[in-house]
């Protein structure tokens, strides 16, 4: 039962549709019709700029932070945590809100590494920022710090359990990020540029 709980519980946090919202609510926008027609974090930003991205940042933080911890209220089995931290982020991907689309998973996966693997989720967002800063590139970011987790949760001698998750839960963000691969490697990717919702605000 606690698996059934835990689940859905996750699924339905994982799909609240932050990004659309926001949108919605700030602009009176659907932010799936401007820029790269993402509701995560990057295309808030960049559309609409500093404010929106920040409020889509943490809520988004947030689903993957109490899908974990609600299941660790539930049970102390690890099974339990990494079913519903799963459930978040594929509820995020693809949103029963959204017509079963989503985000890419990034952010609520910061907020699942944060509870699950709080070391390994400050070195991972380090090097992220620095990947950003330097390159201008959120998605290369993203990308080498999807992949330096598994790498890292194996280095710090987590569970089994949890370096096997850790190996899934990059594998949901680089797929989800393949469209942006292939502009990297074409040399097409836009570098990141804040906007600004007053000028799109209807």
């Amino acid at each position: 039962m606690d698996y059934i709980i835990a689940a859905v519980l996750a699924y339905f946090l994982g799909s609240f549709p932050t990004g659309f919202l926001t949108g919605k609510w700030l602009c009176g926008i659907d932010i799936r019709q401007y820029g790269s027609k993402n509701i995560g974090t990057t295309n808030m930003f960049r559309t609409l700029g500093v404010y929106p991205a920040s409020i889509v940042l943490i809520v988004d933080i947030l689903k993957g932070v109490l899908s974990v911890a609600f299941a660790m209220y539930l049970t102390p089995n690890i099974g339990v945590h990494l079913l519903a931290a799963a459930l978040a982020i594929i509820g995020h991907n693809y949103s029963c809100w959204l017509g079963f689309k989503g985000g890419r998973g990034v952010a609520t996966s910061l907020g699942i590494l944060l509870t699950l693997m709080p070391l390994t989720s400050l070195l991972v967002f380090a090097v992220w920022a620095l990947i950003v800063f330097i390159t201008r590139y959120v998605s290369l970011g993203s990308i080498i710090g999807a992949a330096l987790t598994p790498i890292l949760a194996y280095y710090f001698e987590y569970d089994l359990k949890i370096q096997l998750f850790s190996g899934f839960m990059a594998l949901l963000v680089i797929v989800g990020h393949k469209d942006n691969i292939k502009r990297l490697l074409t040399g097409t990717e836009n570098k990141i540029k804040s906007g600004n919702m007053n000028n799109i605000k209807k």
